[in-house]
């Protein structure tokens, strides 16, 4: 059994939503690298090393910097085919 006092964010009663914004989601699924050695794939398909390098190095300002952060924490848990299928690919538009 658990306390209420475990989750301090739940209120009684009320449904669970997750944080943040499924537009956001749909949005960093189908970012692509503007620039660079991969300049044109997805930000999920980068592979690990060069997210990582980016980390070390800082990410750059701006969206695509959180977006990068965003990209290293769902790589590091493993979590990149929960992405993969909301990529909006052309031919299935």
């Amino acid at each position: 059994m658990t306390d209420d006092k475990d989750y301090p964010d739940y209120e009684a009663g009320t449904a669970y939503t997750a944080p943040g914004d499924p537009e956001a989601l749909l949005k960093l699924a189908n970012m692509k690298m503007p620039f660079g050695k991969y300049a044109g794939r997805y930000l999920v398909d980068l592979p690990e090393n060069y997210v990582l390098w980016f980390k070390q190095k800082g990410f750059p300002e701006g969206e695509l910097g959180r977006q990068m952060a965003a990209i290293c924490e769902i790589k590091a848990n493993g979590l990149e085919d929960l992405l993969r299928p909301l990529i909006q690919r052309w031919w299935a538009v």
